[in-house]
């Protein structure tokens, strides 16, 4: 990165943090908001290394514009992060989207799956973010790990539209809107990244790109290979991937969504409905956790169905329910056993002397 600590891009953006490479936390001087900006590499033929008869610097004025259009476009949504524009500044095209505290949902992987029901309230953010978008005629076209941005209350926002148009329109400029020289600029600034290759573009694509998130989140990998961009492009294609089924609860709605062919895909409305749907009957957290860890330590144990607790409105939860009870575990008996023989025996010679008092009482 060719920006450093405190420096000032754009006569506004002061950074705030060591840079990372195209990547860099700042302060918008002129609001007083934090910021994330992106950067992206320019061939020289944008940025001034040109022939002189050429207009390259228009070029990445027209890029600058495509993207400020998209980011005034986007729709204010509490699940959508705001782009606030672009600009050039040396040979990078930088975005600049607003930052609130949190970790990027990435950052979260690195750790390890996520829990089935924990995924499926992260992707019920990202649907309703997703029709926002769609329904202001939008699509989003950048759904990744890298996008999200879990917040200290653990919503999930979206953000990645404004990079996302960044690249595709640097992708159109140097190899055109279409053909072999576009694909190969595109894999290029894209990587073998799955939720990036849709077989189709527009709202059906990001809602595809959702469910490969989802099961990214639930297994921590990809549901197709990914080690280069041909393969991964030729599994898309073939629809060689994961089965959905180790998604658990969130296999149906998984299944759908990875449907090759779009108009079987749910819309992002329908996904959020079955994602609603599916966590109004969840296990609490801690109930979720606690199969988790007896499923991974035990799986040869057989299990004991249990009756799961309901979140309920207005009355406490009711705790789970074996279906067959059973001593407590660990817990000590009231009698130790050593005493058991005295104090039967203490018991019958009690119960001997009652007799006796009786017969005396009743016979006079």
């Amino acid at each position: 990165m060719r920006a450093g600590p405190v420096q000032v891009l754009a006569g506004r953006y002061r950074l705030t943090d060591r840079p990372e490479e195209l990547r860099a936390f700042a302060v918008d001087e002129a609001t007083g908001g934090a910021v994330l900006l992106r950067g992206l590499e320019l061939p020289a033929v944008l940025t001034g290394g040109h022939d002189p008869d050429e207009m390259a610097p228009e070029q990445g004025e027209r890029l600058v514009r495509r993207v400020a259009a998209a980011g005034s476009t986007a729709p204010a949504h509490p699940r959508l992060l705001q782009g606030a524009g672009a600009f050039v500044e040396g040979e990078l095209l930088w975005t600049v989207e607003e930052r609130p505290a949190g970790v990027s949902l990435a950052d979260l992987l690195a750790a390890g799956p996520v829990p089935p029901y924990r995924a499926a309230e992260l992707a019920a953010d990202l649907a309703g973010a997703l029709r926002a978008l769609h329904e202001a005629g939008l699509a989003h076209g950048n759904l990744t790990a890298e996008s999200v941005l879990v917040c200290e209350d653990g919503a999930a926002l979206l953000g990645g539209l404004l990079p996302g148009v960044a690249e595709e329109a640097l992708a159109e400029e140097l190899g055109g809107p279409g053909g072999r020289r576009r694909y190969d600029v595109r894999a290029t600034l894209v990587g073998p990244v799955a939720e990036r290759w849709p077989l189709d573009g527009g709202p059906a694509g990001d809602c595809w790109a959702l469910g490969v998130l989802v099961q990214r989140l639930v297994t921590g990998r990809s549901p197709f290979p990914d080690r280069g961009v041909p393969e991964l492009v030729t599994a898309v294609r073939d629809g060689r991937r994961e089965p959905s089924a180790v998604c658990g609860p969130l296999a149906p709605v998984v299944e759908r969504l990875l449907q090759p062919d779009p108009t079987l895909r749910p819309t992002a409305v329908g996904v959020r409905q079955e994602l609603a749907d599916l966590l109004a009957g969840a296990p609490e957290p801690a109930d979720e956790e606690r199969a988790a860890r007896a499923l991974a330590l035990r799986p040869d144990a057989p299990l004991v169905p249990l009756t799961p607790r309901r979140r309920g409105r207005g009355g406490p939860p009711v705790e789970p329910v074996a279906a067959e009870a059973g001593p407590e575990p660990g817990r000590r008996p009231l009698i130790p056993p050593a005493l058991l023989g005295p104090v039967l025996v203490g018991g019958v010679f009690l119960l001997l002397l009652l007799g006796v008092v009786a017969v005396v009482v009743f016979a006079g």
